[in-house]
C-alpha cells in the first residue's frame, strides 16, 4: 500500500501558499509512483497502469484540487481526518469509510455527503449540517452533534454509543436499527423520524418533539421520555420497560403490544393513547395524576428504581493533525 501523509489545516487565502502546497502534493505523488515502479517484478509487460489518488480537502466538488487529482473508482481510499476545520464546506463529498478521530468540525456543511461506514469518534460536529447526508453503518461513538441538522438524513444501523444529539434536528431522519445506547437527545426534533427496531437503552429523550415518530419494535428500556411530545408516535411492539414517561404527551400514540413493565407513567397523560390494555397498565407504575383511557386503572409501585444507563465512553486523544490518502 502506498501512503501519502499530508498536513491537514484550514484552507489558506494566499494563492502562493496554495501553489506551494500543490507542489508538495505533486512531489509526494511523483516520489511514491517512482518508488512503486522499482518494487517487485520489473517486467513492463506485466506492469499495472498507474492509479490516481484523490486528495480530499475542504472545498466544493469540482474545485481545482478535484480537477488535478480525479478519483479513480478502482482505487480503495483510506481518509483520516483530524485537527480543526470550522465551517468546512464538504457538501456532496464522497467520504465513505473516512475516519474522524477527536476532530473539530463545528458548523461544517456536509449536505448530501456520503459518509457510509465512516467513523466519527470523539469528534465535535456541533452545529454541522448533515441534511440528506448518508451515514448508513457509520460509527458515531462519543461524538458531539449538539444543534446539528440531520433532516432527512440516512442513519440506518449507525452505532452512536454515548453520543450527544442535544437539540439536533432529526426530522424525517432514518435511524432504523441504530444502536444509540446512552445517547443524549434532550430537546431533539424527531418529527416523523424512523426509529423502527432501534436500540435506545438508557437514552435521554426528554423534552423532544417526536410527533409521528416510528418506534415500532424499538428497545427503549430505561430511557427518559419525560416531558416529550409523542403525539401520534408509533410504539407498537416496543420495549419501554423501566422507561420514564412522566409529564409526556402521548395523544393518539399507539402502544399495541408494547411492554411497559415498571415504566414510570406518574403524571402522564395517556387518556387519548391507543392500543393500551389493562395488563399493560398493571405492569407500569402510576399515581393519582396519571390519566388513562376509559376503563383502565393504574397502580402505584414501591421502591421504584431506575436502571442506570451505560456510561458514555471516554473520547480518544487527538491524533496528529493530518490527512492520510492511501491506495492499493
Amino acid at each position: 500500500m502506498k501512503t501519502l501523509v499530508i498536513p491537514f489545516a484550514k484552507p489558506e487565502r494566499s494563492g502562493r501558499t496554495a501553489l506551494v502546497g500543490l507542489a508538495l502534493v505533486t512531489a509526494l505523488i511523483a516520489t511514491t509512483a517512482r518508488a512503486g515502479d522499482t518494487d517487485g517484478d520489473t517486467d513492463r509487460q506485466d506492469a499495472r497502469p498507474p492509479h490516481e489518488a484523490q486528495v480530499v480537502l475542504p472545498g466544493r466538488p469540482g474545485s481545482f484540487m478535484d480537477q488535478v487529482f480525479p478519483q479513480d473508482p478502482d482505487v480503495a481510499r483510506v481518509v483520516s481526518l483530524g485537527g480543526t476545520c470550522r465551517r468546512c464546506e464538504l457538501s456532496g463529498r464522497n467520504l465513505s469509510g473516512a475516519t474522524f478521530t477527536a476532530a473539530t468540525f463545528v458548523d461544517a456543511t456536509l449536505v448530501e455527503t456520503d459518509l457510509r461506514g465512516s467513523e466519527l469518534v470523539g469528534s465535535n460536529f456541533s452545529g454541522a449540517d448533515f441534511t440528506r447526508a448518508d451515514l448508513r453503518g457509520a460509527t458515531l461513538v462519543a461524538a458531539n452533534f449538539t444543534g446539528a441538522d440531520f433532516t432527512n438524513a440516512r442513519l440506518d444501523g449507525v452505532e452512536g454509543l454515548g453520543s450527544v444529539f442535544v437539540r439536533a434536528d432529526m426530522s424525517g431522519a432514518n435511524l432504523s436499527g441504530a444502536a444509540l445506547g446512552g445517547a443524549n437527545m434532550n430537546g431533539a426534533i424527531l418529527v416523523r423520524a424512523n426509529m423502527n427496531g432501534a436500540e435506545l437503552f438508557g437514552v435521554t429523550l426528554a423534552n423532544v418533539n417526536a410527533r409521528g415518530a416510528d418506534f415500532r419494535n424499538a428497545e427503549v428500556t430505561a430511557s427518559n421520555l419525560s416531558n416529550g411530545n409523542f403525539a401520534g408516535a408509533d410504539f407498537r411492539g416496543a420495549e419501554l420497560n423501566g422507561a420514564r414517561l412522566t409529564g409526556g404527551s402521548f395523544s393518539r400514540a399507539d402502544f399495541t403490544g408494547a411492554s411497559l413493565e415498571r415504566a414510570d407513567i406518574r403524571g402522564t397523560d395517556l387518556s387519548l393513547s391507543r392500543g393500551l390494555t389493562q395488563s399493560q397498565i398493571s405492569e407500569a407504575c402510576a399515581d393519582s395524576s396519571t390519566r388513562l383511557p376509559g376503563g383502565l386503572t393504574g397502580r402505584s409501585c414501591r421502591n421504584l428504581s431506575r436502571v442506570q444507563p451505560p456510561a458514555p465512553p471516554r473520547p480518544p486523544a487527538a491524533p496528529d493533525r493530518r490527512m492520510v490518502v492511501a491506495d492499493r
